[in-house]
């Protein structure tokens, strides 16, 4: 079923990517898990195999492939044992490299979004408050323009890679007064006076750094501001569609990865005479939650090729991570269930899994404003549309 939409090419990079992760990566995710860092040199081996442009133009050293590459390039980093260290990836890759490449001005892609497709330059995107959490329109950081400047001031919280973060794009109001119709994009050098990064400490995702930054009368030259002034919140949902997706394609890889770590267990385990792969009640469990996964999958698959072909799918991507990380959740539940005692081991991977899973119902949006967006567009008729450039 999966040939609609992987290529041979697409399986050979898939084979590509998989080899690199086990030869390159796996053997430090238990050190990155402990220390909450992850070192450089693996941002720069990223770059310099084109894992960081696959989305990206040419003209700055990416490969510009569809967005199945990208797919691939996501489930494969569900399935080595650390949704933190993925999540430090993609999120650099997708979440600030996107606001780069859309709204970023020729002198800003040459400066930042080539050297962070090389893996020379790390980028964290800030939108998410502290007294804001998922009311984007209700953020409180500004940027008040002061001659050929911008002056920024507030904080952002849960903000990926944003302890070791290179740059920052920054989500402030320019014109506080108009609500969300006042909200700008800005490009923040990290090295700019007045930034403070404090390191959170969290449930799970412990490869990745995760920060509160604040920003306390910081000056950045009014040509850092990206795309036009005041379209911001249009610009952010905008790109949601992707993250949404992004965060639903993560669950229905993370969720198969158990279930096939899972099945391999229950083969070699022995129970009252028997491996426990078959007893009934163990069977019949598992294979619900293989079929929500792969439903969710196929969904989800399908909402891509579309956003590839350029639709808004902002109701499809919406839906499918509401559903795949509820899924997820429920089918990794399960499976350290099945585990029995060893399934609270750490030397196990369900227990992390079970853990960094968590966060899937609530970044990106949480589940609960998830369904007031969809009840707006299927019971009040309210029609979401992307941003005019």
């Amino acid at each position: 079923m999966n040939s609609k939409y992987f290529t041979e090419e697409h399986q050979l990079f898939r084979s590509s990517f998989r080899d690199f992760l086990q030869k390159e990566v796996m053997p430090h995710i238990e050190q990155w898990e402990k220390t909450g860092s992850i070192d450089r040199f693996i941002w720069k081996k990223f770059g310099e195999m084109g894992f960081f442009g696959i989305k990206y133009p040419e003209v700055y050293g990416g490969l510009n492939l569809d967005l199945f590459y990208t797919v691939i390039f996501l489930e494969e980093l569900q399935k080595i044992k650390s949704a933190g260290f993925a999540a430090a990836m993609w999120a650099h890759s997708y979440l600030a490299m996107t606001h780069l490449n859309a709204e970023g001005d020729e002198q800003i892609k040459q400066a930042y979004l080539a050297p962070s497709i090389s893996g020379d330059k790390i980028g964290a995107l800030c939108i998410t408050e502290p007294f804001g959490g998922s009311d984007v329109a209700g953020m409180r950081t500004t940027a008040l323009k002061k001659g050929d400047t911008y002056v920024i001031n507030g904080s952002k919280t849960f903000i990926t890679n944003g302890f070791y973060a290179d740059y920052y794009v920054v989500a402030a109001k320019t014109n506080p007064e108009l609500g969300n119709k006042g909200i700008s994009i800005f490009l923040v050098d990290a090295k700019e006076t007045g930034i403070t990064a404090t390191k959170l400490d969290k449930l799970g995702w412990k490869a990745s750094d995760t920060a509160e930054i604040s920003f306390d009368n910081v000056v950045i030259p009014s040509q850092n501001l990206m795309g036009e002034e005041g379209k911001g919140f249009p610009y952010i949902m905008q790109h949601f569609a992707l993250e949404r997706l992004i965060m639903a394609i993560n669950a229905h890889a993370r969720a198969e990865y158990a279930i096939d770590y899972t099945i391999s267990y229950m083969s070699q385990r022995e129970a009252f005479g028997k491996t426990i792969n078959k007893f009934q009640a163990l069977r019949h469990k598992l294979v619900e939650h293989a079929t929500d996964v792969e439903h969710c999958k196929i969904f989800n698959y399908e909402a891509v090729a579309r956003l590839d072909q350029g639709e808004y799918v902002v109701k499809e991507a919406t839906m499918a991570k509401l559903k795949s990380t509820k899924v997820a959740d429920e089918t990794i539940y399960s499976c350290l269930q099945m585990l029995g005692g060893y399934g609270y081991m750490e030397e196990y991977p369900l227990a992390r899994l079970f853990r960094d899973s968590r966060l899937g119902p609530i970044g990106g949006g949480t589940s609960e404003i998830l369904k007031e967006i969809l009840s707006k567009m299927i019971i009040d008729n309210q029609n979401y549309k992307p941003a005019v450039e």
